[in-house]
């Protein structure tokens, strides 16, 4: 956690006892320059989540979250900076880095024209999963979605919320030590983020650490141990949803504070 401080944008929590959770994601001064840009896309971004935790990133568009969640996943090299994950140095390990990480994009990374099944079937096989053992996660994974009964169906004709739980199950199935998801629940039905949220409460409970995108700030304080406020690709405020609107100014709730950081200034 980090202290409150009034004068830089930046909000620190004061160090408070807690119990100690090994750490899984430490994320130290990524820089993150494209080319031809005029000023970086992270700069200086640093995060942490402890084993079992829910990093919440929230941000404005054009904060710097999905550069992050990309670098973090081994998408992207960084400009510079250091990056660590369950001990292994991501940067310079990102076979053995890529073996504990489940990714859940933005967009629907699955073969329309195959059904649930058989995507879950070829993901399964990609992380080295055969026979009755990834036959049986698949079937897991299918009813921890509610997607068994619309199983063979072709992804293509599936509704919206449908591909969003079809895509959290190809994220799961092969059991990562953390979970990347960038917006998993934007522009679906409230039945279909009903279950995800269910579903990412249940991996919390059971130890599993998340990385969390999203615009709802009511998805953050239900769900995330830690959020991290970013804009212009640095982090503004980190710490505990209720201790961060308990230590700003005349701030009422999460929605308030990220706008008191951030700005309302449109960001279209």
């Amino acid at each position: 956690m980090r202290a409150l401080m009034k004068e830089p944008k930046a909000i620190r929590l004061e160090e408070r006892p807690r119990p100690e959770k090994k750490t899984v994601l430490e994320v130290v001064d990524l820089v993150k320059l494209y080319r031809g840009a005029a000023v970086p896309a992270l700069n200086g971004f640093s995060v942490s989540i402890g084993e079992g935790g829910v990093l919440g990133l929230l941000g404005p568009n054009g904060a710097g979250k999905t550069t992050a969640i990309s670098i973090m996943t081994t998408l992207l090299r960084p400009t510079s900076g250091r990056l660590t994950l369950c001990g292994v140095d991501v940067l310079k390990n990102p076979r053995e880095a890529r073996r504990l990480i489940g990714l859940v994009p933005q967009e629907i990374a699955l073969y329309p024209s195959l059904s649930a099944r058989e995507n879950l079937r070829y993901f399964g096989r990609l992380h080295g999963r055969r026979g009755k053992a990834l036959e049986g996660r698949i079937e897991e994974c299918l009813e921890m979605v509610g997607l068994e009964e619309s199983a063979d169906r072709q992804v293509s004709t599936y509704s919206g919320g449908m591909k969003r739980r079809a895509n959290l199950a190809a994220g799961v199935l092969h059991e990562p030590r953390i979970l990347f998801l960038d917006e998993p629940t934007v522009g679906i039905d409230a039945q279909s983020r009903n279950l995800i949220l269910e579903n990412l409460g249940r991996m919390k409970e059971r130890g599993m650490t998340l990385v969390y995108t999203t615009h709802y700030m009511e998805e953050a304080r239900q769900l995330c141990t830690q959020v991290a406020i970013v804009d212009g690709g640095r982090v503004l405020a980190e710490g505990p949803p209720a201790e961060l609107v308990a230590g700003a100014d005349g701030c009422a709730n999460l929605e308030e504070l990220f706008l008191q950081l951030t700005g309302k200034l449109l960001r279209d």
